[in-house]
């Protein structure tokens, strides 16, 4: 049975000799905040532990709709080690306390014995006092890492509309474009692609490995136009363009819900997450969105009510470690470890994070839709939230190369999951009190509360490239491609001429053309 308050020595050396039991044999493999070898720049994360506790069966229930590997008994570890490290609190302060009480009895004594009697008193106590706390305050601290860590695994709550369940539990929640092609191996965008000498896996393969590629002539050129398309599109709904580092410190990336280091899934495979750079002392990883600096970009930071929400919109590489198995359904440019991305993210206010990811998903429509093939948006079921998001949209495109609906992007409502961990706040201004309204300049009327944030995916450069080759090929009778057919909106960001060789040429089209 864990100890509460303790009120005597026996009492508090017994919860430090429990935690130094703890302590020994679990922090050697205990992932901190921030992971082994990096240098913190932010404060510990601020974790709502009283939340967790007080609804301990709605977060028992959430981690098994999420399935997250290695997540069992973490709510009743969570309040355990709550117990424990505010036992241990108590007693240090307790001790504190009778330290500076015996210190003010020495200063307040009016006569010389006193001061004396007082002096006494202090010196037969301090030893007790320090010997106690040289081993009370580490074992405290120790607690404190034990109960973050248990408490950074809790995931994020979930959106009562999220379907419960694996991927196949997606609700459809509306379908965009043409009619879809039928399904045929001749439009692999692999194929089509090596075909026109625009993609180049084989060359990628002898320099890198495999899931890498070349991309040559004009689809270099279609990489560069979507670019520019949807940041356009970013742009003109207020989204402020950024370029961020690909390089990130791990704590960073841990703080937005990511796991930097290799950790072994629910059927003990390991799976590898991020690149790590190797001598550094910051344990410096390859960005696997460019989500997780411009969240960091705003770490630390406390806005005003009318400086949000805040948009901004990335130009980034993402790299990740893990491709996937190659086969039928990933190979190509569907899972390659590294991409061009454009990312969208916000900054909200409590109650303007459900309005920013309506907000996402229709910018998001705007960009697909413009781009003429078949796509349709999703509403993300429990075991695809991963961690941090409390609810998601995925949007899928049809490839009828690859035979079926392909991710292009999603949209993720995280609430303050990710600004807990890097303190973005706000400050909150009380409309009123018994004498009625406040003025908005009074600062003494004034809160602090952490704020929400979002992502979007803009466009996936690679997944949009399979789209639109996969849809726009046309192929004679023999299923050789003789014409590329690419939306017009790509046209004004197009830096080539429409030749893709001597017998095949791009054409531009208003409208998609589905036979």
């Amino acid at each position: 049975m864990l100890p509460t308050r303790t009120s005597s020595r026996v009492g508090h050396q017994e919860v430090a000799r429990r935690l130094r039991v703890l302590h020994s044999r679990s922090i050697k493999n205990t992932r901190t905040v921030p992971p082994d070898g990096a240098i913190n720049t932010l404060p510990p994360p601020r974790l709502d532990y009283k939340s967790i506790i007080e609804n301990e069966a709605y977060h028992v229930q959430n981690i098994a709709n999420r399935k997250l590997p290695g997540s069992g008994n973490l709510v009743e570890k969570v309040k355990e080690l709550h117990q424990l490290h505010s036992s241990l609190v108590a007693g240090v302060n307790e001790i504190r306390q009778e330290r500076n009480t015996l210190a003010r009895n020495v200063k307040m004594a009016k006569t010389s014995e006193d001061r004396a009697a007082a002096l006494q008193r202090a010196n037969s106590r301090s030893k007790n006092i320090k010997d106690f706390l040289a081993i009370q305050e580490p074992m405290t601290s120790g607690a404190e890492i034990q109960l973050l860590h248990a408490g950074l695994q809790i995931p994020n709550i979930t959106h009562p509309d999220s379907p419960v369940g694996p991927e196949s539990a997606a609700k459809v929640l509306s379908t965009h474009g043409p009619e879809r092609l039928p399904t045929d191996a001749a439009r692999d965008h692999a194929k089509v692609g090596k075909e026109l000498g625009i993609i180049s896996f084989d060359e990628a393969a002898a320099v890198t490995g495999s899931a890498w590629y070349y991309l040559r002539g004009a689809g270099a050129l279609l990489e560069q136009a979507l670019v520019n398309y949807a940041l356009q599109i970013a742009i003109k709904h207020g989204f402020t363009p950024v370029i961020p580092p690909d390089v990130i410190k791990a704590d960073y990336a841990a703080r937005c819900g990511f796991a930097p280091r290799d950790e072994p899934d629910q059927h003990g495979k390991v799976v590898h997450h991020f690149y790590h750079l190797q001598g550094t002392s910051n344990n410096l990883v390859l960005a696997g969105t460019a989500e997780i600096p411009l969240a960091g970009m705003f770490a630390q930071r406390t806005f005003l009510e009318r400086e949000l929400p805040a948009r901004v919109v990335a130009v980034g590489h993402a790299f990740r470690s893990e491709a996937g198995s190659r086969g039928a359904v990933t190979r190509g440019l569907y899972r390659v470890h590294q991409f061009t991305k454009v990312e969208l993210f916000a900054v909200t206010e409590q109650n303007q994070s459900s309005d920013m990811m309506e907000e996402l998903r229709k910018i998001q429509i705007e960009i697909f839709g413009g781009l003429g093939f078949p796509f349709r948006v999703l509403d993300m079921p429990t075991e695809e939230l991963g961690h941090a998001a409390y609810r998601k949209y995925d949007m899928e495109a049809w490839m009828p190369g690859r035979g079926g609906w392909g991710e292009i992007s999603s949209t993720s409502n995280c609430l303050d999951f990710q600004a807990r961990r890097l303190h973005i706040q706000y400050r909150t201004v009380q409309t009123s009190n018994k004498d009625g309204l406040l003025p908005q300049s009074d600062e003494a009327d004034k809160r602090i509360t952490f704020a929400h944030t979002l992502n979007g995916t803009a466009a996936a450069i690679p997944r949009l490239i399979v789209a639109l080759l996969e849809n726009g090929v046309v192929l004679n009778q023999s299923k050789q491609v003789v014409e590329l057919r690419l939306p017009s909106c790509l046209r004004r960001y197009w830096l080539g001429n429409d030749s893709l060789g001597p017998a095949v040429s791009i054409r531009w089209i208003d409208q998609p053309i589905t036979t």
